[in-house]
């Protein structure tokens, strides 16, 4: 479960009504896994010390990140964390069907990658990362499909197979969640939809002028 608050006393008052509800019903909350964590305002400012917040009157570690639901969310709300996750998580992946799908036909192989390996588990909810982080990821996918194909090294295993590559994988896992949050019927979710489709747009922008700095560069 998780409360969010703009205030530290609109989030005592949360964990109030918790209290109450979980004394009427015969519930105990784990007072030794519940967290909280302040989030950094515009211009990564963040308060150093932040009053009290109790559970059952035992006091709450304040954290800088948590995992939840498998997706790891930072005090900054950048996806950096998030995305080495997912990247660490790739590499064992790739590495266990390499060596244990070596000799398989390569109808096989490619159906066994696009389970395993083509899943990027909430990567529909980033939306604040670097050029060098996401790359990483990217270069990640790319050798281990090339290693599971067996192909040399600077050529294109998604060509070869005749599968989507990186950034069309991110393109549709992107565009599945927008489909739906914008089809839902509760205004907060559009509302969601319109400022992530802002920042979204964002970000691919500035790194189209990175990479076009870039060109610019390698050809001068």
């Amino acid at each position: 479960m998780v409360l969010l608050g703009p205030t530290v006393r609109s989030l005592r008052e949360l964990l109030a009504c918790c209290e109450s509800y979980a004394q009427t019903h015969g519930l105990l909350y784990n007072v030794a896994k519940s967290e909280f964590m302040v989030f950094k305002a515009s211009g990564e400012k963040c308060p150093d010390s932040v009053p009290a917040i109790r559970l059952n009157g035992n006091e709450l570690n304040r954290v800088y990140q948590f995992k939840h639901l498998g997706h790891y969310v930072t005090d900054d709300l950048r996806d950096h964390v998030d995305i080495e996750r997912e990247r660490r998580a790739l590499a064992v992946r790739c590495n266990m069907l390499a060596r244990r799908f070596a000799r398989y036909s390569k109808e096989v192989k490619v159906t066994l990658f696009k389970a395993y390996c083509q899943v990027f588990y909430t990567c529909s909810l980033w939306a604040g990362y670097t050029l060098r982080t996401i790359s990483a990821l990217r270069v990640q996918y790319n050798n281990g499909f090339r290693k599971l194909m067996e192909l040399p090294c600077f050529c294109s295993a998604s060509a070869h197979a005749h599968v989507d590559d990186f950034h069309a994988i991110i393109r549709q896992k992107s565009a599945s969640l927008l489909c739906r949050v914008r089809a839902s019927s509760i205004s907060i979710l559009k509302t969601i939809a319109g400022s992530y489709k802002n920042k979204k747009k964002m970000n691919m922008e500035k790194q189209k002028k990175i990479l076009q700095e870039r060109n610019k560069k390698s050809t001068s």
